[in-house]
């Protein structure tokens, strides 16, 4: 994924703008799209920055937060629970989400979710 264009770049798009151009026009000028001249302008007029979003993250895991407390509880009770056990158990009270959503915020609470021992050492190898 690429970088945003510079605070300075669109400054300069929104000031050509202001000062008579069409926005069109101003997207030639300083070799940016047409989308972007106008979104950028746009945005100025509404918030008065030019600023870009975040780029990346995670926008969702606030669902499954809503939720944390009764599915840490759910492992806490059967620790053998699956994730795909979860998942239905949440899709029974109408949240449905995936199990690697389940895997993600058991992971944000550090809870592991391991089905077996480990193994022992091998005794001819060291590993």
């Amino acid at each position: 994924m690429t970088a945003p264009l510079s605070i300075d770049l669109r400054y300069r798009v929104i000031l050509a703008i202001e000062g008579g151009l069409s926005r069109r026009e101003a997207a030639t000028k300083f070799g940016v799209s047409v989308a972007s001249a106008v979104r950028w302008h746009q945005r100025h007029r509404l918030t008065g920055s030019v600023a870009p979003d975040a780029i990346g993250g995670d926008r969702h895991s606030h669902r499954a937060e809503a939720h944390a407390a009764k599915v840490l509880s759910w492992v806490d009770e059967k620790r053998d629970i699956t994730l795909v056990e979860i998942a239905e158990r949440l899709s029974e009270e109408g949240y449905v989400f995936a199990p690697s959503t389940v895997w993600r915020l058991l992971d944000r609470h550090d809870y592991t979710v391991k089905k077996r021992p480990p193994m022992p050492q091998s005794r001819t190898a060291p590993m």
